[in-house]
């Protein structure tokens, strides 16, 4: 049994999982008798958040930001990829909240989203999206869609039913462990200081044909310091005044694993902390504008969106999370967009 206070942890982080990751759902059609589609995923996305034309189906309310990425020439260790050749690399992103409500309220403990564009050579991209969790709380999409189920508010209460909440962790022990070490973690008190996941395992093979599993982490190089702003927009307001001060960097650090050692399936699991880890790079970023179409109001942050020399690796919910994120994209660019919170230079 679980006791009162950690039930209201695993409510809070089960729940920050749900809206947190929208993406991580089977691909296309029918897989395994229940048929859980791109389709049915989004649309249980839009039960929980409404809709709201013109948006992000999850991760709804975001800014835009510009910036470059500083190649070391380190990561040629690991893939051929161009954007590790050294040099510098243009970059569009996205910084945002889980949930479906473009309009909702800054909850500092709400899961955080970057998503980037890294320009390469010869016309290629590398896109990034990732969260401010260090693992992913379900192994396969359907544990995810069963959890959104079993997380789902009470129309009365507005919670989680803290029974049904228990029996499903009862029954999914890799989700249980994956919160408590998402609890553990320190919330960072600012965008720019937060550090960024991954998540999933790739492939990198490098000139030689060597190819070995990878994750990689962006790791904050501004202090973690208190925010000086509060009310309804207080973290996309600091993340103005911090970037409109100076430009904000992230160590971009690949950790390699070790084959037949470290899962590459599976999301939830921690690789060990003594893998090697390489800082192949910086991000920096220097400008932030209201979210329009003339920059990644129309990007789909696929993760799939690779340059040669990174490859998916076998984990389920790589494909699952390009066909939910490609069915959200179709969804909102057919439909007019009204005016977001997030206003250039802060919040309207």
């Amino acid at each position: 049994m679980l006791d009162r206070r950690t039930m209201l942890g695993a409510m809070a982080i089960g729940g920050a999982g749900i809206v947190g990751v929208g993406g991580f759902l089977y691909t296309g059609n029918a897989v395994g008798p229940r048929r859980l589609t791109a389709r049915a995923i989004v649309d249980r996305f839009q039960s929980l958040n409404g809709v709201h034309p013109g948006f992000r189906r999850n991760h709804a309310k975001g800014v835009a930001v510009d910036g470059h990425f500083d190649s070391n020439g380190r990561g040629t260790q690991l893939s051929r990829a161009s954007i590790f050749e050294a040099g510098r690399y243009r970059v569009h992103g996205r910084f945002s909240l889980s949930g479906g409500n473009p309009y909702i309220a800054d909850d500092p403990g709400q899961v955080r989203g970057l998503g980037l564009r890294i320009d390469a050579a010869a016309g290629e991209q590398w896109r990034l999206a990732m969260i401010n969790l260090p693992v992913f709380l379900d192994p396969t999409p359907k544990d995810f869609y069963d959890r959104m189920v079993a997380f789902a508010a009470d129309p009365v209460t507005g919670k989680p039913d803290p029974d049904r909440v228990a029996a499903y962790l009862a029954d999914h022990p890799r989700t249980k462990a994956a919160m408590a070490l998402a609890k553990s973690v320190p919330t960072a008190p600012t965008f720019a200081s937060t550090a960024f996941h991954g998540l999933n395992a790739f492939e990198a093979t490098n000139a030689a044909g060597a190819t070995v599993p990878i994750r990689w982490t962006l790791v904050p190089r501004t202090p973690a310091t208190e925010s000086a702003r509060r009310g309804p927009h207080q973290l996309f307001d600091q993340l103005a005044d911090d970037i409109g001060a100076r430009p904000r960097t992230w160590s971009l650090v690949i950790t390699e694993g070790v084959r037949g050692l470290d899962r590459t399936d599976d999301a939830t699991v921690a690789w060990p902390k003594d893998r090697r880890a390489i800082e192949v790079g910086t991000l920096t970023l220097h400008r932030i504008m209201t979210e329009t179409p003339d920059n990644v109001g129309t990007t789909n942050f696929d993760p799939l969106v690779l340059p040669d020399g990174i490859a998916a690796s076998d984990d389920p919910l790589l494909p699952a999370r390009s066909a939910a994120y490609a069915e959200s994209f179709r969804r909102r660019a057919g439909e007019p967009r009204g005016r977001g919170a997030v206003q250039a230079g802060g919040a309207a």
